[in-house]
């Protein structure tokens, strides 16, 4: 896609990490940014530190009634990339409900709420540019990742889906599926994380996909091949090593 310059989008989950780098990749693009997220006072930090003046709209996806007002408040875009994520490392054994289920809310259904609306009106005018944000760990079940893994799974599966019925519309579907990225989440985890990107060199990967008409893309290449050799390992093979 080229020609940016005055582009409105609306990224969804922009307060730091990828989100923010993302939008200031945009922003220095041409890009009239609406950037939303839970904390106000994050936002407005991302918001000064870019290109261009943005537009902040404080925005809670698991909240039916907060993403009403917030696309009530938007106005018309371009294209929205959606990018919420929350996460735990607990294993089934520890089993913590809440935990579980705000990672299913806002990694998941915060999706649901979000591009229902967004996705109607780009249908309706038969233009519009929706990119959602997977994740590599969604290639098989992974230890201590059982809320964020099958959050992950279900948006990607949802991401497919919409490419497919809106594949003969002028709505272009992307899908950002990045390995380890060092931000607050990834911070949490106890293991070795390989060929981690920092959310600045990921913001450039993710950019340079949604300048092209691809659907999908992995990033960093190492992590994409380990996914691919995952992808076809026996079980027996896969779980003893994991």
């Amino acid at each position: 896609m080229k020609g940016w310059e005055g582009k409105r989008y609306w990224i969804v989950g922009a307060s730091d990490g990828l989100g923010a780098a993302l939008a200031k990749e945009m922003s220095k693009a041409g890009v009239d940014l609406i950037i939303s997220s839970r904390t106000k006072s994050q936002l407005e930090k991302v918001a000064g530190e870019l290109s261009r003046p943005c537009k902040t709209l404080q925005c809670d996806v698991r909240d039916s009634k907060s993403v009403e007002v917030a696309l009530n408040r938007l106005g018309s875009i371009d294209g929205i990339v959606f990018m919420p994520a929350v996460y735990w490392p607990i294993p089934a054994d520890k089993w913590h409900i809440d935990k579980a289920l705000e990672m299913a809310d806002v990694n998941f259904m915060g999706a649901f709420r979000v591009l229902g609306s967004v996705i109607k009106e780009f249908v309706e005018r038969d233009s519009g540019h929706l990119v959602i944000t997977g994740s590599m760990v969604e290639s098989r079940g992974l230890p201590n990742s059982f809320g964020y893994t099958a959050s992950k799974v279900g948006l990607s599966s949802l991401a497919g889906c919409i490419y497919f019925d809106l594949k003969y519309t002028n709505v272009r579907v992307q899908l950002v599926k990045p390995g380890y990225i060092d931000t607050r989440l990834t911070k949490k985890n106890s293991w070795p994380m390989p060929f981690m990107l920092t959310p600045e060199v990921a913001a450039k990967k993710m950019f340079r996909h949604m300048n092209t008409d691809r659907y999908c893309t992995t990033f960093p290449w190492q992590m994409s091949l380990i996914e691919k050799i995952i992808k076809l390992m026996p079980n027996w093979i896969y779980f003893k090593l994991f």
